[in-house]
């Protein structure tokens, strides 16, 4: 379904004299549907970058990132336009990143409903899916009208997550998903993920957990880093 080949990313640098800092370097990979690929290294390595330049966030320096769609069409996402990026991640590619970014004065229910609105699917039933959800990973009731940004980091963290697969994206990104949460949550989560990889869905995920790595992966890449210097 996802297919990375030669991938580099280099940051330019406007502070002081220009500089150009490597962080991707040559990177190949590929995720079949219904499996999990982990992506495992140190602290710097890259592993973010490479999330976001899949997810459209970064704009690789070179290489190819090859996706095919659920109509068995296949987009270059390093090159892909604006327009097409927005609507793959509207229907098909969902990513959870490291933060929660919170939406001020807006109902948790509600936000965790807004990627299934935008599919078209009726208020009352995204709601429902929303709750049921959240009921799943341990997010009480009383919460759900409460704005997220009176959440603890682990509700926060569990809300992200859902946010990210409430659509049953067929392509999930992840990035460090099982952070900030406590044991019985992180299961619940877990759970969730491989019934979406049973349902058919490729994911790519960075981990710096090993052992809910283990859970949930098929494989795993590791990112080498090299010490990176300016040019």
């Amino acid at each position: 379904m996802i297919k990375i080949e030669n991938l580099s990313k280099t940051f330019a640098m406007h502070v002081g004299e220009e500089k150009a800092i490597p962080c991707l370097n040559s990177i190949s990979l590929s995720v079949e549907p219904g499996t999990m690929l982990a992506v495992i290294g140190p602290s710097g390595a890259g592993k973010s970058s490479l999330l976001k330049c899949v997810y459209g966030t970064y704009l690789p320096t070179s290489g190819h990132i090859y996706y095919t769609n659920e109509r068995k069409k296949v987009y270059d996402l390093a090159i892909t336009d604006l327009q097409t990026m927005r609507r793959l991640r509207i229907n098909e590619i969902g990513y959870v990143s490291q933060f929660f970014h919170v939406i001020p004065r807006i109902a948790a229910i509600d936000i965790l409903s807004g990627p299934l609105l935008n599919r078209g699917v009726g208020a009352a039933a995204a709601r429902k899916r929303a709750g049921e959800l959240m009921e799943r990973v341990g997010i009480p009731e009383s919460l759900w009208g409460m704005y997220p940004s009176t959440f603890s980091g682990g509700e926060k963290q569990r809300l992200n997550i859902l946010y990210g697969i409430i659509t049953k994206p067929r392509l999930l990104l992840l990035d460090e998903p099982t952070a900030s949460l406590d044991p019985v949550s992180k299961a619940s989560v877990l759970e969730l993920i491989q019934g979406l990889k049973q349902q058919g869905s490729a994911i790519l995920g960075v981990f710096h957990d090993y052992e809910s790595m283990k859970t949930v992966a098929d494989q795993s890449y590791h990112i080498v880093t090299k010490k990176q210097e300016p040019v």
